[in-house]
């Protein structure tokens, strides 16, 4: 079976050399497709081996034949922040955007009033497949808006609740009126 799963290898071409896979929790890059098995060079170094039967029995996602990389991410900001400043946070991230090579804006909005937080959501290419540069300008970006954010007065919001707490009198009755 591995046999007949190295020939569909080779005519269907579900990948080649050089392909980034990601097969269930594994990825790396195709180093070698053998009658037998397939060998990829995860990220941290080591070697897996697949039998081919096996590969070809998983869902591959293959990020080798990509063009470009979509990324979307969402940034919540605390609710007391000013309306003129919520007017800036599009503004920023898509100036932060444009300023990287290989980077190509799409959009960012307001997106919803969340639990804790305000809500903006941005969409932006990346054009390339290649990973690192992936990775690179995405931490460019996120260091930037930690900067311009911080600059601009913009707080991050994280998870808050709110805790009402009534006084009550010696009797064990709340001193409010409800």
């Amino acid at each position: 079976s591995d046999l007949f799963a190295s020939l569909s290898i080779v005519l269907d071409r579900p990948f080649v050399l050089g392909d980034f896979l990601i097969i269930d929790d594994f990825y790396g890059n195709v180093e070698k497709v053998g009658l037998k098995t397939t060998r990829i060079r995860s990220l941290s170094g080591e070697q897996l081996v697949f039998s081919n039967n096996d590969l070809l029995n998983s869902r591959i996602r293959n990020y080798g034949q990509m063009v470009e990389r979509r990324i979307v991410f969402k940034i919540g900001v605390v609710y007391g922040t000013e309306h003129e400043k919520l007017q800036q946070v599009p503004d920023i991230l898509k100036d932060i955007i444009v300023k990287q090579k290989s980077a190509r804006f799409d959009r960012s909005h307001f997106q919803r009033f969340g639990d804790f937080s305000l809500d903006f959501e941005t969409v932006y290419y990346v054009e390339s497949s290649d990973y690192n540069l992936y990775m690179d300008i995405q931490q460019a970006v996120n260091l930037e808006i930690y900067r311009r954010f911080a600059e601009a007065g913009i707080e991050f919001a994280y998870p808050t609740q709110t805790l009402f707490v009534k006084k009550e009198d010696d009797s064990g009755q709340s001193d409010s009126k409800d």
